[in-house]
């Protein structure tokens, strides 16, 4: 199903609408501050499961994961002063920020070095999704892994919609993915380089 949703204003009952597919183990393509993400309740493994095998991913990658604000972050990771005086200068934004994970995160989505990645996104959609589900969303961009992300939510429909139970049309979107930066020991690595910028990292 392809859903049309006010990016500036989404819509309550639209975003009702994606979460009850969500809580049943739906799987649906979303826009961010980046790019389209494909995402699923995180407390649902059925979801993550067809959403490994929509990508065609090694399941031993763990996804990252949508919470609704700073608070949220606190239930699902392990947050020092320091790595929430980061988080709050630069989120919400296209960053996705790793730390240690709290056991209240299912084991499919941790690694192996039992962390977690976690985004805030600069995103009215995304964020209406999250607070009216009540739980984290799975990120991970809209495509199969190796290939680009799909910035159309019409060609992300015609590719992969038989596959999804909603494709939300917020627009294109053109970003890259977002800015990885560990914030494990109190210590700012950038894991990987993508739409937030790190200039800010090299001044402090």
């Amino acid at each position: 199903m392809l859903l049309s949703i006010n990016p500036d204003n989404p819509q309550p009952r639209l975003i009702q609408q994606v979460c009850e597919r969500l809580r049943k183990g739906g799987v649906i393509a979303y826009p961010t501050d980046t790019t389209y993400g494909l995402g699923c309740d995180i407390f649902e493994r059925r979801g993550v499961r067809t959403i490994y095998q929509i990508k065609q991913r090694d399941e031993r990658k763990p996804f990252s994961f949508i919470c609704a604000d700073l608070s949220d972050v606190a239930r699902y990771a392990q947050v020092s002063n320091f790595a929430f005086k980061m988080m709050k200068r630069h989120l919400p934004g296209p960053y996705t920020f790793v730390l240690e994970a709290t056991r209240v995160v299912p084991v499919n989505l941790v690694t192996r070095q039992k962390t977690v990645g976690i985004r805030i996104p600069d995103d009215p959609i995304a964020l209406a999704i999250v607070r009216e589900l009540g739980h984290p969303l799975v990120t991970t961009s809209a495509n199969v892994s190796g290939e680009p992300p799909l910035h159309d939510p019409l060609e992300i429909h015609e590719q992969m919609g038989r596959l999804l139970d909603v494709v939300v049309d917020g627009g294109i979107r053109l970003g890259d993915p977002s800015t990885v930066i560990s914030l494990l020991d109190d210590r700012l690595e950038v894991l990987r380089e993508g739409s937030g910028d790190t200039s800010w990292i090299h001044q402090l």
